[in-house]
């Protein structure tokens, strides 16, 4: 792709999100979302591929279905209270519909269907932005409204995409779709806290990110998309092949590794606020998303020689990524635990 466009559209992508953090307005939201999903649909087209081409389509058409609905649930309430301001979404119609519509831009289970298809049609450099950045704007007006969602529509949602993300990722043989049922089962996480701790959902969304960016940029690295050839890498880089295993525990949530403080802080939370069944069904939840990483791991370091891999080993080509992001996010996503309360003081 031309660098120029590719300036053009990557500064796109920084402007939409931007403006739906800025704006007070439901239009002004609106429109940042359109620019969003706009600026990233030439990028997901760019390889002509039959596939990709596909993902694009069906990315479009779910984003522009949300965004529709998303219109006209702010019109809807705008008409009943003659007020535009995102802060004042008092008309319960207008706000499931609003919840619905960001579920669907996001990929919450039920509306979830859309994402590993997508997401498989993809290369990986663009999943990450599609499973990181593409989410911001929408979580931020899920903060903004979520004191006038109705909570048993959240904790469903939440539930329902933990649930959703670690049964769906069981049976993949596909990386990337197995990243997105991960990233289906994160959201319910973040969604599952958001009416009662808005910042443990910021600490969460931070520690996804860091996780999820290291996951995709080491698969880069070792340009690997299924299970079987992730059990040859071991062969080419083994000290990344015993992060990559670390990482994929992190996203697991296991302690001492940083994706165990996200789990931690929303359990304790939901426990505060007596809630212990909902709190029991998430963990057993993670238990279920645990599996497929564990999974992973198994395949990448327990299949090493002298056991035979049935896939064909690929060539030992020297990979032109920069390795710095890879080790500052790989860093971040392994050690990050020790430093809790310095993060739970900063963000409350």
């Amino acid at each position: 792709m031309n660098p120029y466009v590719l300036m053009i559209l990557l500064s796109s992508l920084g402007l939409g999100t931007t403006l739906t953090f800025a704006s007070s307005h439901w239009l002004l939201a609106w429109m940042g979302l359109e620019i969003n999903t706009l600026a990233i649909t030439p990028l997901m087209a760019q390889h002509h591929h039959p596939r990709a081409v596909e993902a694009t389509t069906k990315y479009f058409l779910t984003q522009a279905t949300a965004a529709a609905m998303i219109l006209f649930a702010s019109t809807t309430n705008a008409w009943m209270t003659g007020d535009w301001s995102i802060n004042n979404l008092s008309n319960p119609v207008a706000s499931t519909m609003f919840m619905a519509a960001l579920a669907l831009k996001i990929g919450l289970a039920p509306m979830h269907f859309w994402m590993p298809e997508v997401l498989q049609g993809l290369d990986l450099l663009t999943g990450l932005i599609l499973s990181t950045w593409q989410k911001l704007a929408p979580l931020t007006l899920i903060i903004q409204t979520a004191q006038t969602i109705d909570p048993l529509l959240l904790t469903f949602l939440g539930v329902t995409s933990t649930l959703v993300g670690g049964w769906g990722g069981l049976n993949q043989t596909q990386l990337r779709k197995i990243l997105a049922y991960s990233s289906i089962a994160h959201m319910g996480w973040m969604i599952i806290v958001i009416q009662y701790a808005p910042q443990l959902t910021l600490i969460a969304l931070g520690t996804y990110i860091i996780m999820t960016s290291a996951a995709f940029l080491t698969l880069k690295t070792s340009m690997t998309t299924k299970i079987s050839t992730l059990a040859t890498t071991w062969s080419k880089s083994p000290i990344l092949t015993s992060t990559t295993a670390l990482v994929l525990l992190s996203l697991g949530g296991l302690p001492p590794l940083t994706g165990f403080m996200p789990k931690w802080l929303i359990l304790q939370e939901l426990t505060k606020q007596e809630l212990p069944i909902v709190a029991t069904t998430m963990a057993l939840t993670a238990l279920i998303s645990l599996y497929f990483y564990l999974r992973l791991c198994y395949a990448m370091t327990l299949t090493i020689s002298p056991n035979t891999t049935n896939s064909i080993t690929p060539w030992r080509t020297n990979t032109t990524q920069t390795s710095l992001p890879l080790a500052m996010f790989t860093v971040t996503a392994l050690g990050l635990l020790p430093m809790t309360p310095t993060i739970l003081m900063l963000t409350t």
